[in-house]
């Protein structure tokens, strides 16, 4: 064949970007087993993060089997939903939908001391893109033990703050319940108060919209689970 014709630089472009298109498909599937788990591992060091254990690199997976002891999706009314895996559940997908439909995961942790935190997933929208995160809750269903946040594209020095200790340390010893009322945090500019009785912590300075994002987020993700620590709280006065 005449190398200088159209139909072999035609044939010879087809057969290039079919082996290229192979080659890269057999890549993708070759690593896919390797990205998940590196995926997996880092969702275990955010739940770790938010009961302040920070265990390096190489002992994410041996560190959680250690203190995360059971894990379980329950509903709206606080019951286990059998046969669903928590780890699985879709965050970002159960949020868009109707409360009394989501399936809520929760993770139960062991600390050295011998107390229980249960761990609840978050997820929501800052300026840029998706924010997400953790929440440890003392064994009481009221009293938030830590809590750890991220986000895929807020602005550095901005709404990227949430992601530092500053902003996520102000959580702790804060109040879910007020009474027999359900309360998420409120996040207020700096030096105010929020109108209502909940607790607060101050947003990031200059990520206003971030902020309020954080607020939205835990006000859809967590009333869910209002039943849920109402019953974890009860149990724990009864064992008392």
């Amino acid at each position: 064949m005449n190398k200088q014709s159209n139909i072999y630089t035609l044939i010879y472009i087809i057969v290039l970007v079919v082996v290229a298109g192979a080659a890269l498909a057999f890549t993708s599937i070759s690593l896919k087993d390797r990205q998940q788990a590196n995926a997996d591992a880092d969702k275990m060091r955010q739940i770790l993060a938010s009961v302040k254990i920070y265990p390096p690199s190489d002992s994410i997976i041996a560190e959680y089997k250690h203190y995360v002891d059971d894990s379980y999706v329950v509903n709206i009314n606080g019951e286990k939903e059998e046969g669903v895996d928590a780890f699985g559940v879709n965050v970002a997908q159960e949020t868009k939908k109707a409360e009394d439909v989501r399936e809520l995961p929760v993770y139960v942790c062991r600390l050295a001391d011998g107390t229980r935190k249960y761990i609840l997933p978050l997820y929501g929208a800052g300026l840029w893109g998706p924010i997400w995160g953790y929440v440890s809750i003392d064994a009481d269903g009221s009293t938030i033990y830590g809590a750890y946040f991220a986000h895929q594209g807020e602005t550095p020095g901005l709404g990227a703050e949430i992601e530092k200790p500053a902003f996520s340390d102000q959580f702790g010893g804060k109040e879910l319940f007020k009474g027999e009322r359900f309360l998420p945090i409120a996040v207020v500019k700096a030096g105010q108060a929020p109108n209502g009785d909940e607790d607060y912590v101050d947003g990031v300075s200059g990520g206003t919209i971030t902020s309020k994002g954080v607020e939205a987020m835990l006000d859809n993700c967590l009333k869910p689970y209002a039943r849920f620590l109402e019953i974890v709280g009860t149990n724990k006065t009864k064992q008392n």
